[in-house]
């Protein structure tokens, strides 16, 4: 097969792949709250935060759109000016879908730990309530921090469609680790990231708190380090609990609260520090108490 059918090939399966996996998600999410009416765990405020997480496709898909458009741009207009150009074929489609989930990883690792991604992704993590709908559940800021990330893959010599894929591929495989109807799956959590491993991810308990960050692969965490297995059900969402339903509020709740931390920043290096160190960060001559 040459390189245009490669490329025509998997980019029909990665979308296609992606659209069925949508269908899927739905349906398990009214299979999952079926599940919470015969429990007796249904109530009005699961329902209102599972519907304020589906809410946040609105905003977040209109931004998916604009900057995905400038991000093939982007690629493509770097990719022409690579002379070291790899070969489009099955092999680099299996081996940039596993650099993508590596860049998955670090991505990941990144937005947790510097503050100014965690603006975004503290969105996702918001929710007291973990279900399918919290794999919708996205700040309307994230296209733009998976762009900068992926870009050291275009400057490696891949085609831009073989990394556009890879990257549908890894947030396909999410939609069905984020819910609770799941249990262990043996043998495969050593490789993989399972509903399991996520809800660990999820958790606001200490031992939880930024562990478990693979994409498809849970390796990665074991290899650098952030793996935590599940031992008890996790209580989910943010240490400083955001307890609204409104979507404003869910997608703009560490706004203000950066915004107040960098008023009281003394220097240059405070108000760095602020914006570039974990959440939670205080200067050591500053007290913790919020």
């Amino acid at each position: 097969m040459n390189e245009s059918l490669w490329l025509e090939y998997i980019e029909f399966m990665s979308f296609s792949i992606y659209d069925w996996v949508l269908v899927f998600a739905f349906l398990f999410l009214g299979l999952e709250l079926l599940n919470e009416v015969f429990t007796r765990r249904f109530s009005g405020e699961r329902f209102l935060e599972t519907l304020s997480s589906m809410l946040t496709q609105v905003p977040y898909y209109f931004t998916e759109f604009v900057i995905f458009g400038g991000a093939v741009y982007l690629y493509f207009t770097v990719y022409e000016f690579i002379p070291w150009k790899q070969p489009v074929n099955g092999y680099t489609a299996l081996l940039v879908l596993m650099l993508a989930d590596l860049t998955y990883y670090i991505e990941h690792y990144a937005i947790h730990r510097i503050r100014l991604f965690w603006l975004a992704h503290s969105v996702h993590h918001s929710s007291g309530v973990y279900n399918t709908a919290t794999a919708f559940r996205f700040s309307l800021f994230d296209p733009v921090v998976s762009v900068l990330f992926h870009l050291p893959l275009v400057l490696m010599g891949f085609n831009p469609i073989l990394i556009f894929a890879a990257e549908v591929l890894v947030q396909a495989y999410q939609f069905w680790i984020h819910n609770e109807m799941i249990g262990k799956l043996g043998p495969l959590e050593w490789i993989f990231n399972t509903p399991s491993h996520h809800r660990v991810h999820h958790g606001s308990d200490k031992k939880y708190i930024d562990k478990n960050f693979g994409g498809i692969l849970i390796i990665w965490d074991r290899i650098f380090g952030t793996f935590q297995k599940e031992e008890e059900l996790p209580n989910y969402g943010l240490t400083t609990p955001m307890t609204s339903k409104n979507p404003i509020t869910v997608q703009f709740y560490e706004f203000p609260r950066l915004y107040k931390d960098l008023l009281k920043a003394r220097s240059m290096s405070e108000f760095a520090g602020y914006l570039f160190k974990p959440p939670g960060w205080q200067p050591k001559n500053r007290s913790t108490a919020p």
